[in-house]
């Protein structure tokens, strides 16, 4: 197994480490053989081989052909939730790892033909360009001491949803209807908010924090952000006063809607007329080696204009991030974050710069556990192998942090 040749233990005892863990996680499962099947299907991914697919896994395993249309129809049309499994998981891992954030991010899985669930030509950012694949929206936990999936949601594009025959044929629920990513993104938040661990500032990339829908859903939610924004989002900058006006004349109904007494504008905009006594110069980032990088950074409590003008929400205060590196011509990075106006700004730096992390979760996911390995062509199927995935990644986790602790069922 990986993580018995790389910490030098017996693989004989990484399995039975593995056995506690996996049967400790799968208590929610009703059938005996579902947990047989879960336990061989994460030890498959997390054992040496090459493709993580269920066929080639199986047959390094040594099983019959019985035990491979068993495990096919625990993949791909057993009822189990996959919710239940990767919950299980977090509850179990999130306490060692010492939370600090979770992360929305999503991830392309490239794909042939046009019958896996949610496949299209698309712009996908792994892939750095439009191609044939599938997107998976995800939260992820990020600690100092490790990271942990926090849940999965398949993409589905919009042609997909008004398809019935390819519906069927990939068995999508018919509940299943058209969401945007962030609007998945913030789905999985608010079911993790939910479950038995840390809560933690969510961190995204300007796809999902351009998106006022995304950060309205979270702040709704009593969730923490510090999500990034493009130069040109609007806001009120830190002068703006909001007064409801009154009413014209004595009739009609009372006005009830606060309104800014200036224009709005763009952050690149603020960003330019701050003075220079703004800027500072703090930490931001800690290298594996501990070295310390640090950023120039303003910070400035401004009000973001479109729930306020677009969707007539009252005005909420938020922190704008900036970065300006001292030799760039224009700032790098912009961030929104609804943290408390007490918030250290060092950590809100931090926090800003530390959504990178998820790329090391989505290599490891990918490259060593097989998470872009799933031949099937089930909805289902993609989510219970996410889950799968994700559990053979919070076992991988445990063995780092402690590789002779017990796993007990």
């Amino acid at each position: 197994m990986e993580a018995a040749v790389a910490l030098g233990v017996p693989a004989v005892e990484v399995r039975d480490r593995l056995a506690g863990f996996v049967s400790g996680v799968t208590r929610p499962f009703a059938l005996r053989v579902q947990r047989q099947n879960a336990l061989l299907y994460v030890r498959g991914l997390v054992e040496q081989g090459g493709r993580k697919s269920l066929q080639p896994t199986l047959f390094r395993l040594e099983q019959t052909p019985a035990r491979y249309e068993s495990m096919q129809q625990f993949v791909a049309d057993s009822p189990w939730d996959p919710g239940l499994l990767v919950r299980g998981c977090a509850e179990r891992v999130a306490p060692e790892i010492s939370m600090v954030a979770w992360v929305v991010d999503d991830t392309g899985l490239v794909k042939d033909g046009r019958h896996s669930p949610g496949v299209k030509r698309q712009y996908s950012g792994t892939l750095g360009k439009i191609g044939n694949c599938q997107i998976t929206v995800s939260a992820h936990a990020v600690g100092e001491r490790g990271t942990l999936p926090l849940g999965w949601r398949l993409y589905l594009p919009e042609e997909w949803c008004d398809d019935l025959f390819r519906r069927r044929k990939a068995k999508v629920p018919d509940a299943v209807a058209f969401r945007t990513k962030p609007q998945l993104g913030a789905d999985l938040c608010e079911q993790a908010a939910g479950w038995d661990v840390p809560r933690a500032p969510i961190l995204a990339d300007s796809a999902y924090g351009d998106d006022a829908g995304f950060r309205t859903s979270l702040a709704e939610s009593e969730l923490e952000y510090v999500v990034a924004v493009r130069a040109e989002t609007s806001v009120y900058g830190p002068e703006t006063s909001f007064a409801v006006p009154e009413r014209n004349g004595s009739v009609g109904r009372p006005r009830t809607v606060a309104r800014p007494d200036r224009k709005p504008e763009s952050v690149l905009a603020l960003a330019k007329r701050l003075p220079r006594r703004a800027w500072k110069t703090l930490p931001c980032r800690t290298t594996p080696t501990g070295e310390e990088i640090e950023g120039r950074f303003a910070f400035v409590r401004v009000v973001a204009t479109n729930p306020v003008r677009n969707r007539h929400q009252p005005p909420r205060w938020e922190w704008l991030i900036i970065e300006w590196p001292p030799a760039a011509k224009a700032p790098s990075d912009y961030w929104l974050s609804n943290l408390s106006e007490h918030e250290p700004r060092e950590r809100l730096a931090r926090l800003a710069r530390l959504r990178w992390t998820v790329e090391l979760d989505y290599r490891q996911l990918k490259g060593e556990l097989g998470l872009d390995h799933y031949e099937g062509r089930s909805y289902l199927g993609f989510h219970h192998h996410a889950a799968l995935v994700s559990c053979a990644h919070a076992f991988l986790t445990l063995e780092r942090l402690d590789p002779k602790a017990p796993r007990p069922a």
